[in-house]
């Protein structure tokens, strides 16, 4: 592509009044655009030394007319020294070949060594593959690189077993098949490394869990006299030494001086609050800007934050377009689409059949889908490294390329939006992994007992010491059993089938349509927010009404439907103290960290068009209960005294918008959603019981507030910025500083200035403290 052709259409965007949509006011792109930043191109730097490799391998490098990088260079080096790598470069480095080159080199030197490569995804998955598959023909090695998922055929599986020496997997796949770890005696046995891409993947709920998958897996390659590499290939972390020691459990090289070739990017901050804005200006603006891209002839992914928007933004920017042929040239790609359409998908972006695709994050990783000229992001995706992991799938080609952030009204977007220093001069997050969730712990020990007899020794070194009243508690539900040869599991469920890697317990509510259909699995929580009864359910771009979700059967029985409207759940919540585990005083406040007990009770739901609420109904459903760990706030009398008044309803709403303050920029420190924790405030008459909560929203914890805990002061004074720098003067504040799209009282008792007061004085104190 010509790089006037990003340059012009820049300038047309930047200049054009244009009405898109049917019945939506003229937009005004110009007007609502906030930033454009210009990001110059690099040039690559190169390794220009001899590589000393195999033969075959510089003959491979040469016929491909590829050069190495200089990061992909010292990952072969300190592989060669034996030391695990943890590489984290930008999207498009070429992280891929930098670990390709060691294993094969291994592999061309030892005729039984094997490697085991894990992605986060099959559909990743089955994009290396093909890479895989490509350099073992041009070696003419014979490794026979095999995918190992669920999708493998019966009849392949025992193939891939005996003669793949790379095996391609996910962790999913794998924490079913470690069970059956004797049939795979040979692979195991030969293991020489483990690689693992787009290992920031794996943090939060996701990445606890398989922390411990991994600790299983080490416990059968070591039970079978092995003892391989990791090479770990992640987008940027901040904490990049901590997360790979917390995930594997072994200590890391860490390699971070990209060398690679960097195209000029433009970055478009696109924000709707720039004008006066209608209920739909911010779903019309994303449906204006995919056509302006799409009339244009720029190739085009675009973000949205789940399965349900990407499914109605596929619809309505398909009712935008003027011909059939426009509309069949745009597509949605989200996980839980069937393998083979996702594939189809996939390839039809890569050949240009598709000139557009509306994505949730399952395109974020590095699949291959051919050059692209865009990226949309329909709202801020929550991270630093999600939003620099999206930009990257633009200009892969050489070429220029454009990256338009569209932000919500919601503060996360808002602040940066406002702060694009945040986005542009910012390091990325922590990413947190929790390894002591005693509920992630305990499914993972019957996992183990399940695959080898475990020794309480095992149970020390694999896990955690001081594990035995959870022990005696799974020997006493008949789950665990002792032996002469250790720990056994007792139940006729498979472990895994018990165990689920993406919450704490396993997916046991299913939606049933009305043949008596399968159609999806979800969590309890799932289940109450999204598939009640009344609920509009979208799965795999088909919608269903939720006639009823029946808590005995487990089932939620659903109708197809085809409505222009969906829903939205709200809960109530209710936080008591259950133990105190660290604290630091300020003088007339304190900062707690501890366990907490959470009731959550989904009282109703919306039923909203294009973002416009059209009616509310009650939900009756039991309250969730469950134990976690938070962060909480405690005020004296005094801290109030000394604000400019202080009567206790203002007081109690300054502190309900402080604590949506803190929520709602959480994710600009620590790598999660904003899903991923729940706050609570309260306050008595007296103020001798001023405090509020936030908690991460999963049972036993995560490891959120618990690293919140250490940062007080920076969330504080984020928290500050977007209450005070938001342009509302709305007494009770605007969704761009303290409303909450999952407060539980629909964001009243709110007030702005009370926030903004409380917060100001809890930055002073800090700043005081510090000097």
């Amino acid at each position: 592509m010509e790089i006037s052709k990003i340059t012009e259409f820049i300038m047309s965007l930047n200049s054009q009044n244009q009405s898109d949509v049917k019945e939506s006011k003229s937009i005004n792109h110009s007007n609502n655009i906030s930033t454009i930043k210009k990001i110059p191109s690099e040039m690559p730097e190169y390794y220009e030394k001899d590589l000393n490799l195999p033969e075959t391998l510089h003959e491979y490098l040469e016929d491909n007319k590829l050069k190495l990088y200089t990061h992909q260079s010292q990952v072969l080096e300190n592989i060669r020294n034996s030391n695990n790598v943890l590489l984290t470069t930008s999207t498009a480095s070429g992280k891929t070949l930098a670990f390709n080159l060691p294993v094969f080199e291994t592999l061309i030197n030892d005729k039984d060594a094997t490697a085991l490569y894990i992605y986060p995804t099959k559909a990743l998955t089955n994009d290396q593959i093909h890479n895989l598959k490509k350099m073992d023909r041009d070696l003419n090695l014979g490794i026979n690189p095999g995918v190992y998922d669920g999708d493998t055929p019966q009849w392949a599986r025992k193939n891939i077993r005996e003669n793949s020496r790379i095996v391609l997997t996910n962790p999913y796949e794998l924490h079913q098949i470690l069970q059956y770890h004797s049939k795979w005696k040979n692979f195991w046995k030969n293991l020489k490394y483990i690689v693992i891409d787009e290992a920031h993947s794996y943090r939060g709920i996701f990445g606890s869990n398989v922390a411990y998958l991994i600790r299983r897996m080490k416990r059968i390659y070591e039970y079978y006299n092995s003892n391989p590499l990791y090479i770990l290939a992640s987008a940027t972390l901040a904490n990049s030494k901590e997360f790979s020691k917390n995930l594997i459990g072994e200590e890391f090289t860490i390699i971070d001086s990209d060398g690679s070739r960097k195209n000029r990017r433009f970055f478009i901050l696109y924000n709707i609050l720039n004008e006066d804005i209608q209920d739909d200006s911010y779903s019309s603006a994303i449906i204006s800007l995919f056509k302006k891209h799409f009339y244009n002839d720029l190739k085009t992914i675009g973000f949205v934050k789940s399965r349900k928007m990407a499914e109605l933004y596929t619809l309505w920017v398909k009712e935008s377009l003027k011909t059939i042929e426009d509309k069949n040239k745009i597509s949605v790609y989200r996980a839980g689409i069937a393998v083979q359409k996702r594939k189809e998908i996939e390839n039809a972006f890569k050949t240009g059949d598709l000139k557009a695709v509306i994505s949730t994050n399952a395109l974020e990783v590095g699949i291959d889908v051919g050059s692209l000229d865009s990226v949309i992001m329909c709202g801020y995706p929550g991270t630093l490294m999600s939003f620099w992991q999206q930009a990257g799938r633009a200009g892969r080609a050489g070429n220029d390329s454009s990256i338009t952030l569209i932000a919500n009204e919601y503060p996360l977007d808002q602040y940066v939006v406002t702060h694009p220093e945040i986005l542009f001069n910012k390091s990325t997050e922590n990413a947190v992994i929790n390894l002591e969730n005693p509920y992630i712990i305990m499914g993972h020990i019957l996992c183990a007992a399940s695959e080898i007899p475990l020794k309480t020794e095992e149970i020390n070194k694999y896990f955690m010491e001081g594990l035995d009243e959870f022990i005696e508690y799974l020997s006493e539900a008949e789950l665990l059993q002792k032996t002469a040869k250790g720990w056994v599991y007792k139940n006729t469920v498979s472990a895994s089938e018990i165990v689920s890697l993406n919450s704490i317990f396993s997916n046991d509510f299913m939606i049933i349509d009305e043949n008596g259909k399968y159609i999806e699995s979800l969590d309890k929580e799932r289940a109450f927010g999204e598939a009640h009864t009344g609920a509009i359910y979208i799965s795999n771009s088909e919608q269903y009404y939720i006639r009823k979700l029946n808590l005995n059967t487990k089932e939620a029985n659903a109708i197809k439907t085809n409505v222009d409207y969906y829903t939205k759940a709200s809960a109530s919540i209710s936080v008591d103290i259950v133990e105190e585990l660290a604290k630091k005083d300020y003088g007339c406040f304190s900062v707690h960290y501890g366990e907490v007990n959470v009731i959550k009770s989904y009282y109703m739901y919306e039923t909203l068009k294009y973002g416009t609420k059209i009616n509310m109904k009650p939900l009756d459903l039991p309250p969730l209960s469950f134990q976690t760990t938070a962060i909480w706030y405690s005020f004296k009398p005094e801290f109030f005294r000394e604000l400019s008044s202080f009567p206790l309803v203002e007081i109690i709403e300054g502190l309900h918008g402080v604590e949506h303050a803190m929520i709602n920029i959480f994710p600009i420190h620590i790598l999660c959603d904003t899903k991923d924790i729940g706050g609570c405030s309260i306050a008595n008459e007296s103020l001798e019981e001023c405090q509020f909560f936030i908690y991460d929203g999963f049972e036993g914890g995560i490891g959120l507030a618990e690293k919140a805990f250490k940062i007080p002061e920076k969330i504080a004074k984020t928290a500050y910025e977007l209450v005070r720098d938001c342009k509302c003067d709305n007494v009770s504040g605007c969704p761009s500083c303290i409303y909450s799209p999952s407060c539980g009282s629909g964001n009243n008792n709110l007030n702005k200035k009370y926030s903004k007061e409380i917060l100001e004085k809890i930055n002073g104190i800090f700043n005081k403290m510090n000097e």
